[in-house]
């Protein structure tokens, strides 16, 4: 079958789809899956908080843990991961608090596959030392420091917590509070039978072995760091530990006013509730911190109860929004109007305008947009970015269209909430150009090699990505015109040192290194886009190099394929079989650098085609986003809307091919809902 007739049936399938996604607020979500981690940590705090989980949640917890282990016994630190002894631990621990015997076959098989791996339990990560500390399972002498005097500090010391990366630094100032008062929890008879059950014939705690959980080594630097530290824990005055305790308190009380019992992310919600039980068992924000953590739950009859690292709400609502603009000649524009609209209004509700905490934030919050929603108090450079490109492409995608009266247009982006939004992403660009995440980097690279985690890299200071500075980029351009002309002419500069950012940033083969997808095959798709909206020809040496990037990786079925183990070994593997999403990406990034009437473009537009199923839908569950070069994840979204995107803007490349009118089946989007 010709690609003029597979793609735009394949386009309005997948449209369709999307629309049958929409929520009644306008929004899309799909769950982002990651370890089961998160849901062994939740079990764990809310048994702490003498608030242990029962019920329907304590068997849709444990239907999860069974759906989720490998063939060995143990669990994976992401859906595709080998056996974590940090993962397995913690399930362990949550599958006893939960009442599962060990003798019964999901904790007996865990346990058999911990005490056969060399090391044991003690191949865990400080990270997982530091659980077992709090269950009282191990002492604190076998936790690496983390002093709460740090938050004493000046803040123009080098190694104050404020210079940390945001979710590192809000992690530590809570873990700082616990370790410091040495929060222990008392498990009663259950601590000895776990004692006896995990470490049976060692010491528990001491120095994990190198393996699937610690990629990151200690540097010399760092075990100098903490054996000094080790030193101080033995002759801190404690006045100072009880004032830089109470400083901990503080910030995490801070951070329950300005993001309302939200957390910037699950795990911190959970060690932040931790922090204020140990300081009042009673204390006043405790219960909203508590029932705030359901925001986190996601659940179904099939795969049980979980919790999910980040809510995924604006982010997956742009891109959707985007998908079904992508054509550009919708045949069908009162339904699509609809949909747009209220995508629209939702986005549009979703910019954050108000700060409620105490204490006045480092960083720029008001007129940017979060990851999740407008309840966080934590925007991103890059969701701010793709919140405007979605909202103006809304805007302009409906003027013009026939409507009928409940297919009102949405109302503008005004130009006041168009320049607080430059100013978020504006404040996000470093020194080099390119832009960050939460924050501007406030510490050089070098505080890398003080990384006590073990498990994450790249998670101390918050560096410039490829990917976010494309995303930025991208809106900026679209931007500037409505923009007053000195705020034109500032976000002018910043296209130019961010376009200086990507060409240095560029790879020697032509491709970009990724740092929130994976991995090389998402960062050319934006980096793509980014520098042409900046103004680059399709012919300029960068994407001229990265086309033929592209060129070369295309595997033999048509598409593209990238093995998550390219991201911790940070180079490019292909898989043998291509995936949508990532199909998806070399399409975008191949519009932008061969064109449309390419044959590596118009294979992979047959491969998305050809691949499609009958309800619009892509096939597939293969992890498609990271976070801290180790960490995967899996979007289910992803495989909905890219695909759409990638087709349609296939199709509105290729407009002049004459391809056939398109009509989206007449059922109401308001019908479906996620």
């Amino acid at each position: 079958m010709d690609i003029g007739s597979q793609a735009p049936a394949a386009y309005d399938a997948a449209c369709e789809h999307l629309l049958g996604l929409q929520r009644d607020d306008g929004s899309w979500e799909g769950e982002m899956e990651w370890s089961t981690m998160v849901l062994s940590q939740y079990v764990i705090v809310l048994h702490l908080l003498r608030r242990p989980v029962e019920g329907a949640t304590r068997q849709g917890a444990i239907r999860y843990f069974t759906r989720t282990r490998t063939a060995a016994g143990g669990w994976g630190m992401h859906p595709q991961g080998p056996p974590s002894p940090y993962a397995t631990t913690l399930a362990y621990l949550a599958l006893r608090l939960l009442g599962v015997g060990p003798g019964e076959p999901l904790a007996a098989d865990a346990r058999r596959w911990l005490l056969t791996r060399p090391g044991g339990v003690r191949a865990v990560p400080q990270w997982g030392v530091f659980w077992l500390a709090v269950l009282g399972l191990v002492p604190y002498r076998r936790v690496a420091p983390v002093p709460p005097e740090a938050m004493l500090l000046p803040s123009w010391v080098p190694l104050h917590p404020s210079r940390m990366l945001g979710w590192t630094r809000m992690l530590y100032q809570a873990m700082a509070y616990l370790y410091g008062s040495r929060f222990r929890a008392d498990l009663g008879p259950l601590s000895h039978e776990l004692r006896a059950e995990l470490f049976p014939r060692q010491e528990p705690g001491g120095a994990p072995e190198a393996g699937t959980d610690v990629p990151v080594g200690r540097s010399a630097a760092l075990r100098v760091l903490q054996s000094c530290l080790r030193g101080w824990e033995r002759v801190h005055s404690r006045r100072v530990r009880r004032a830089a305790l109470e400083r901990c308190h503080r910030a995490v009380v801070d951070e329950q006013h300005a993001s309302p019992h939200h957390g910037l992310s699950s795990v911190n919600a959970l060690v932040e509730c931790l922090v204020l039980f140990a300081h009042d068992a009673r204390h006043p924000l405790l219960g909203a911190a508590v029932a705030r953590l359901e925001y986190w739950r996601w659940s179904d009859g099939e795969r049980g109860v979980r919790i999910c690292g980040d809510r995924s709400t604006v982010w997956d609502t742009a891109f959707a929004t985007e998908a079904l603009l992508a054509s550009g000649s919708p045949t069908a524009p009162d339904r699509l109007d609809r949909a747009v609209g209220r995508a629209h209004h939702f986005l549009r509700t979703a910019q954050i305008t108000t700060w409620t905490g105490p204490t006045v934030p480092a960083r720029r919050v008001r007129g940017g947009w979060a990851f999740s929603d407008g309840h966080s108090r934590w925007p991103v450079a890059d969701c701010t970015a793709e919140a405007v490109g979605a909202l103006l492409s809304a805007e302009a995608g409906t003027e013009g269209h026939r409507r009928t009266d409940d297919a009102v247009p949405p109302p503008r982006f005004t130009t006041p909430a168009l320049h607080d939004a430059l100013e978020v992403v504006l404040r996000r660009q470093n020194r080099d150009g390119g832009f960050a995440t939460l924050d501007r980097g406030r510490a050089g690279g070098w505080l890398e090699i003080l990384n006590p985690t073990e498990m994450f890299s790249n998670c101390m200071v918050d560096t410039s990505s490829v990917d976010c500075t494309g995303s930025v980029l991208h809106a900026l351009s679209r931007m500037r015109p409505l923009l007053r002309p000195a705020a034109r002419r500032r976000a002018d500069r910043a296209i130019a040192r961010g376009v200086a950012y990507l060409r240095g940033a560029q790879n020697r083969d032509g491709s970009f290194t990724g740092t929130w997808g994976i991995n090389y095959t998402y960062a050319a798709f934006l980096a793509a886009r980014g520098l042409r909206s900046a103004g680059l020809a399709s012919d300029d040496p960068a994407l001229r190099a990265l086309g033929g990037w592209l060129e070369r990786t295309r595997l033999r079925d048509g598409g593209w394929g990238e093995d998550w183990r390219g991201c911790p070994e940070r180079r490019y593997i292909a898989l043998e079989h291509s995936l949508p999403e990532m199909t998806s990406w070399a399409v975008l990034a191949g519009l932008d650098t061969l064109g449309p009437a390419h044959t590596a473009v118009e294979g992979g537009v047959r491969w998305l085609c050809t691949h499609q199923q009958a309800d619009g839908t892509w096939p597939g569950d293969h992890v498609n986003g990271v976070f801290f070069t180790t960490m995967m994840l899996n979007y289910r979204l992803y495989r909905a809307y890219f695909p759409a995107l990638a087709v349609g803007r296939y199709l509105q490349a290729a407009t002049p091919r004459a391809f056939p009118a398109r009509a989206f089946p007449a059922r109401a989007a308001s019908e479906g809902t996620a």
